[in-house]
């Protein structure tokens, strides 16, 4: 019998050089478009998180808002937004961080999280892990606790869970592409 991390790993596409010559980019859309494999997907996330005594779950853009919304709607949660510079409409707080090919900024609303809110940051995929830092540091300056950050696909030899994890933050990853 397969294990479900297998099954889903199974189910990510590889695409060699995108978004740039010698990147192989793990593309999760095929884990997202079969019914099955996209519920055994959440299933994993929330059996893991059923009883961790959350207050909000933060999902990174973009992929990040489709695993988080679902998981925050099946565990009674509200869901936070962390989005690319420039897309919400009300008073931000901001954090850059570099990517693997170059660098970006996420924004978070002011009012998103309370001091002391017990929060999960999601995401697809852990690359080098700027991403994942910025939205811990956006939460962290808004006073929320962040317990977890949980991704489908982990790429350790990029180094971000690494990163991640040194900083404090666990990291909860439902496959690996090690040696990739």
């Amino acid at each position: 019998m397969i294990n479900a991390n297998t099954y889903i790993k199974e189910h990510i596409r590889t695409v060699p050089d995108w978004p740039q010559p010698g990147v192989q980019f793990r593309d999760i859309t095929p884990s997202l478009q079969d019914p099955k494999v996209f519920r055994v997907l959440i299933d994993i996330f929330l059996a893991r998180y059923a009883n961790a005594k959350l207050d909000l779950i933060a999902g990174l853009d973009a992929r990040g808002f489709i695993l988080g919304s679902v998981v925050a709607y099946e565990l009674n949660l509200g869901f936070v937004p962390i989005r690319k510079k420039g897309k919400l409409p009300f008073t931000t707080v901001s954090e850059q961080y570099e990517l693997e090919y170059g660098s970006a900024t996420v924004e978070l609303h002011t009012d998103a999280c309370s001091s002391g809110d017990r929060v999960l940051l999601i995401d697809d995929l852990i690359a080098t892990g700027g991403t994942m830092m910025a939205g811990k540091k956006l939460l962290e300056r808004l006073g929320a606790i962040v317990v977890e950050g949980a991704v489908i696909v982990d790429l350790p030899e990029l180094g971000g869970s690494k990163l991640i994890e040194a900083s404090g933050l666990p990291v909860f990853r439902v496959c690996d592409f090690a040696g990739h």
